[in-house]
């Protein structure tokens, strides 16, 4: 191909509308969130912080066959669940909100603590080196408590129970499949 065909279809395609399209990818994928209160969370992230949502923590357990209590207890009907069940799933659910809201708290304490500093250019090694292994530490004691809730549930919940909540959630298909790699033990 001569550098003129070559020019001639790059002219083509800055016609056609293709070099347009490429141009108008934004430049920055930031911009507007300067403005944020923390500028690393979204608004709907502090909320569910502050709210002690799951954020997809607890994929692993959820995706494994292990349910979350809140969702158990959304499917309270489909699982029939028992007296004795609904009483276990309130308290683990309670429990984890509990922990995972003091846990969002602190977070977003450090969150805040560590954009103020880059704000103020008072950062430096040291201080960014323990401000974001807190947050680390932190983030890891969140996963856990959510986490830790699925545990919970799954032991208060039967085999069929948790088939059943699976199949209502939508996981049975790769569940059943054998080539998915999951296995139908749950604990």
């Amino acid at each position: 191909m001569t550098n003129r065909t070559v020019t001639a279809r790059l002219i083509a395609l800055a016609m056609s509308g293709w070099v347009g399209v490429v141009s108008a990818q934004p430049v920055n994928p930031y911009a507007g969130q300067q403005t944020r209160e923390i500028k690393a969370l979204s608004p709907s992230e502090i909320d569910d912080l502050i709210h002690g949502r799951g954020m997809g923590l607890a994929k692993s357990a959820e995706l494994n066959r292990y349910p979350g209590p809140l969702h158990a207890l959304e499917l309270a009907g489909e699982l029939e669940l028992s007296p004795e069940q609904r009483n276990g799933l309130e308290t683990s659910k309670a429990r984890m909100s509990k922990r995972a809201q003091a846990l969002g708290a602190e977070i977003l304490s450090l969150e805040r603590k560590l954009d103020a500093a880059f704000a103020q250019r008072s950062i430096d090694r040291v201080g960014l080196e323990e401000l974001t292994a807190l947050i680390g530490v932190k983030q890891g004691m969140l996963r856990a408590a959510h986490l830790e809730a699925h545990i919970e549930t799954a032991a208060l919940l039967t085999p069929e129970q948790i088939a059943r909540y699976d199949t209502a959630r939508g996981y049975d298909k790769a569940l059943s499949d054998p080539q998915s790699g999951h296995g139908t033990k749950h604990h």
